[in-house]
């Protein structure tokens, strides 16, 4: 059966070859009636665009490389839907990588995504300990924009969110409904996205004229069991502690099991004193909780959108100047806090 071409689409139309190569990329001011008529002429006779064939002529790709190191990192599983929907609304495909945070299988993953020709490339960086991404990163010639959790000093287009921000405006939301013995509880000491919370934390607690206290910050292992050990110990020697600012979802079910250990209740009333009122920093787990969970958005699903669009924008102009966007979170305010 003799493959069907472009001419074979041209002829059953009665328009020109060119006009149909406008209309399947896309392109040109084509009416409707025509861009219908050549629709039409592709369905009767079954052709099939070859995408690749032609990004190989025009010299251009659709296709975007994705690097991303941890599926079981919620924000990256978010971020990373967000950027694909975003992309195929747009008629780019996304090729992922995985390199596992292994440098060599970063340079393979780049230097594949190179030979494949992608159009650029979003990395999702997921290294919180450090404010520098890795070189092969930084020094590649690909268009590329990078999403962090935290801020990075580099020269690459960057979309992050603003942890400060988030920090202060879950403090003041528990200090302005009357919490005065406010805790953080988890993460790693070096992590940056912990001290950033705690910026926040602690210019809010200082703007509202209370102390901050350093064994109110306890930093712990990534697990709910030691999330769990610390705040016990914490709440059975401060018993005047009203709220907890929780650091991830390990966190979370740590403060709960140790809530329910001393003898206390999760809840928002701050004049029942058995009662600690809980507020996280992740979008999820908000329904497996009761009473269900008041957290600050991670902004996940902006974060992808941005990222996608300053991409594609960074393709449509070359000599774009380098942008850093930071986006805010929104406190959702249900029956924990």
């Amino acid at each position: 059966m003799k493959k069907v071409s472009i001419i074979d689409v041209a002829k059953r139309a009665e328009v020109s070859v060119s006009t149909v190569s406008l209309v399947l990329r896309q392109k040109g001011k084509i009416s409707q009636a025509t861009i219908e008529k050549v629709q039409a002429a592709i369905n009767d006779l079954g052709y099939v665009h070859n995408v690749a064939a032609a990004n190989l002529r025009a010299n251009t790709s659709n296709l975007i490389g994705l690097i991303l190191h941890d599926f079981n990192d919620p924000f990256a599983v978010r971020v990373t839907s967000s950027i694909v929907h975003e992309l195929e609304q747009q008629g780019f495909m996304v090729v992922l990588a995985q390199p596992q945070g292994n440098i060599e299988r970063l340079e393979q993953c780049l230097l594949a995504f190179t030979r494949q020709g992608v159009a650029g490339v979003i990395y999702l960086d997921a290294e919180s300990k450090t404010d520098s991404v890795p070189a092969a990163i930084s020094e590649s010639p690909l268009p590329m924009v990078v999403v962090s959790q935290s801020p990075l000093n580099c020269e690459r287009d960057l979309v992050m969110r603003d942890n400060r921000q988030a920090g202060s405006l879950a403090t003041r939301y528990l200090i302005e409904r009357g919490h005065r013995s406010i805790a953080y509880i988890g993460g790693d000491a070096r992590c940056l996205i912990r001290h950033e919370r705690l910026s926040g934390y602690r210019a809010a607690l200082t703007q509202y004229g209370l102390f901050p206290r350093e064994d109110f910050t306890p930093a712990c292992r990534e697990d709910t069991q030691a999330a769990s050990a610390v705040v016990r110990e914490l709440l059975e020697s401060n018993n005047k502690i009203t709220a907890l600012l929780c650091h991830s979802p390990n966190a979370i079910i740590g403060c709960i099991d140790a809530i329910n250990q001393v003898g206390r209740t999760v809840g928002k009333d701050v004049f029942l004193t058995q009662q600690v009122s809980l507020i996280g920093f992740e979008d999820l787990m908000i329904n497996l909780t009761t009473p269900s969970f008041t957290y600050v958005s991670s902004a996940s699903e902006e974060t992808g959108r941005q990222a996608a669009q300053l991409l594609l924008r960074k393709l449509k102009t070359a000599d774009l100047p380098v942008q850093r966007i930071t986006l805010s979170g929104q406190l959702v305010v249900r029956g924990s806090a």
